[in-house]
């Protein structure tokens, strides 16, 4: 499961389904946001000002299924997307093996990993995943590494 505005995340998601052979979905946004980087930073900086909950266009049926999920999203200033808490609060990830990764610039995972265990404080949690915005579509060895040590 991911959110991705410009792609990146969207490279990890593939990768880690490609090596792991698990299902894919991606959370779309109700209302998509601008290709411009200008407006999108200020939408993003007003919905965490506000706390916002953006909606979720889409949704998963069988989310009962899964033990594990992997739960990818650019890390904007510090924080989570706002529409990660909609999903957060929209699914019961009680007892599923919650794995993270993120993309950024250079912030890495900050707290978001604190974040998402308060969120979902039934749900365990292993060690997550940094990759660099840049580093995004050669990261196939990284990723390779990462589920290889978490499994």
């Amino acid at each position: 499961m991911y959110f991705s505005w410009v792609g990146s995340t969207q490279n990890i998601a593939k990768e880690i389904q490609k090596q792991t052979n698990s299902d894919i979905f991606e959370i779309v946004p109700e209302v998509a946001y601008s290709d411009d980087y200008d407006m999108v930073v200020d939408d993003v900086k007003k919905e965490q000002q506000e706390k916002a909950r953006p909606k979720i266009k889409n949704k998963i049926e069988n989310i009962d299924e899964y033990e594990t999920i992997y739960v990818g999203y650019p890390n904007w200033w510090g924080e989570m997307p706002m529409i990660l808490y909609t999903f957060f609060e929209d699914y019961d990830l009680s007892n599923k093996t919650i794995a993270l990764f993120c993309t950024s610039g250079e912030s890495g995972l900050s707290d978001t990993e604190k974040t998402i265990q308060a969120l979902e404080p039934s749900a365990p949690m292993v060690k997550g995943l940094y990759v660099s915005k840049s580093a995004s579509k050669e990261a196939t060895s990284d990723v390779k590494e990462w589920v290889n040590e978490i499994k």
